[in-house]
């Protein structure tokens, strides 16, 4: 599953957060959009940089298993810059080790890639949302509606 994404997707500002990742053409549902890319770490190194970079409010970590970390702070990996939405248009897949942005519905170009960041974690209240859905919950992770 080997493409060039940047025939698909280039990166600028963004109204979520800082950069973001948008269609250059039209993507249709199904496409495998683009990879996250990284030295491949243990969590409990994941852990020690996500200490350091939660205070910079900027964290490229994304978790492969129970072991496994994908470090994706490099030059290369446009898919750190693809923002969380409570109301996705992709999502992300771990296909044998290697993460995957894949559209949910097709996309139109210019629009935003945006994917539900998953995140399990107590303290939502250090993660607001910014994706300015309708079904915006305020907080990643989404707080579950009683």
């Amino acid at each position: 599953m080997t493409h060039n994404h940047q025939e698909l997707v280039l990166v600028q500002s963004s109204g979520i957060h800082n950069k973001g990742v948008f269609a250059r053409r039209d993507i249709p549902k199904g496409t495998y959009i683009m990879e996250y890319i990284g030295k491949k770490i243990t969590n409990e190194e994941a852990d020690r940089i996500s200490e350091k970079e939660v205070e910079n409010g900027v964290v490229y970590l994304f978790g492969l298993d129970e072991k496994w970390t994908i470090d994706g702070d490099i030059p290369e990996n446009d898919m750190k810059y693809v923002n969380h939405s409570c109301e996705p248009n992709a999502e992300s897949i771990n296909e044998d080790d290697h993460i995957w942005v894949v559209a949910l519905r097709d996309i139109k170009q210019g629009e935003e890639i945006v994917y539900d960041y998953c995140l399990e974690t107590e303290d939502h209240e250090d993660h607001p949302c910014k994706c300015g859905s309708i079904k915006c919950t305020g907080f990643i992770p989404k707080i579950k509606k009683k």
